[in-house]
């Protein structure tokens, strides 16, 4: 190459290199958000979805978008989360979006409703069914933007102070139930309870409440509401695949670099994985110790169950007939859930009974 032409494309060079490095730099600015987790901090699982995030969105920006997780009640109440959101106090909270069905009860269908879907079938009907792009419609309403971030699986029944046999043993029972369920079971006769995950054990020991719902046997285990409520009943037919979110201020959200929305979304799905997997290792153990330390076992009986499920559907009735948000969400929800378990009752459903057939026979 002659001289001149070396320096003129040298020259070249550099003028892009000088525009090129500002551009980079501006499309990875410093960013600094705050996550209010609506979990405390002894719930590792769940307040450690917040955590999960964090790291990764860090790690995947250099430590350039930097999320600082703060547990229930450090900077607002556990059911505050949302609200903080909303009105800009934090970006972003962690959150079950049923707890906030007083605002709505269409948020409940971001966590889970009663005979609705399994953690699966949540997680295609949020990603590949549209249901998080008609939540995210909705939850506009409220100035917050909402990526799914942790699944409990299908949650646990409940601890109750007294067997619980047959419909009329539900008349009157006090009970500490998140989410839309508690209208479902008033029309059974108990008084539904919206109590903080912290808040649950001194109402259960005082007798406040006379029953309380929450995860699952891991997370159960570390609150120890089997010191003071024996009976644990399966299964929890309202949560069979509780999700959670993180909600997002809108605007702060619209002002994230397209790169940085990519990356803490993927971050959150990953935490989904993340929270399945851990649940699923960790709650056979956890079942095991607290049934050896005198937990109760109990299926809830089909007499049960078949009256939850019409009171279910005559609170669907009345509720889609007066909201049209519920309405459209529910709609969607249900023909997918239809369909997905046409398919499961075909491959998973016959896989899981032989094999638990199989183990119970001690054939494995």
């Amino acid at each position: 190459m002659k001289r001149r032409q070396f320096l003129k494309a040298a020259g070249v060079g550099a003028a892009a290199g000088a525009i090129a490095s500002p551009a980079i730099a501006q499309s990875s600015p410093e960013v600094k958000w705050r996550v209010t987790s609506s979990f405390p901090k002894s719930l590792d699982t769940l307040y450690g979805a917040s955590e999960v995030v964090a790291k990764a969105v860090s790690e995947a920006t250099d430590g350039k978008f930097q999320i600082q997780a703060f547990a229930a009640g450090e900077i607002v109440p556990g059911l505050q989360a949302a609200d903080a959101v909303t009105n800009g106090t934090v970006e972003m909270c962690h959150t079950a979006s049923y707890y906030y069905v007083g605002k709505d009860p269409t948020f409940a269908f971001g966590t889970a409703v009663p005979f609705g879907l399994n953690a699966r079938q949540q997680n295609a009907w949020f990603n590949y069914g549209g249901g998080n792009e008609l939540l995210n419609e909705f939850y506009k309403k409220f100035n917050i933007y909402a990526i799914p971030s942790g699944n409990t699986n299908c949650q646990m029944g409940g601890w109750f102070r007294k067997e619980i046999k047959t419909v009329a043993d539900l008349q009157g029972v006090k009970m500490r139930i998140g989410g839309f369920a508690g209208q479902v079971l008033t029309k059974l006769g108990v008084v539904p309870q919206q109590i903080a995950g912290g808040d649950i054990y001194p109402a259960l020991e005082k007798g406040t409440i006379d029953a309380a719902e929450w995860v699952g046997p891991y997370d159960d285990e570390k609150l120890g509401f089997n010191k003071v409520a024996p009976f644990y009943y399966y299964p929890g037919w309202w949560e069979g695949g509780a999700n959670l979110h993180m909600f997002i201020n809108t605007a702060k959200w619209e002002a994230l670099p397209k790169a940085y929305k990519s990356i803490l979304t993927t971050a959150c799905h990953m935490s989904t994985v993340d929270m399945m997997s851990k649940y699923d290792a960790r709650n056979p153990a956890a079942l095991k110790r607290l049934v050896g330390a005198g937990a109760q076992l109990r299926p809830f009986s089909q007499e049960i169950l078949e009256a939850c499920l019409k009171a279910a559907k005559e609170v669907y009735a009345e509720t889609t007939a007066k909201n049209a948000d519920f309405k459209k969400v529910y709609d969607n929800m249900a023909a997918f859930r239809g369909d997905e378990y046409l398919w499961f009752q075909i491959a998973e459903y016959s896989f899981d009974n032989f094999m638990i057939r199989a183990r119970a026979a001690n054939q494995l």
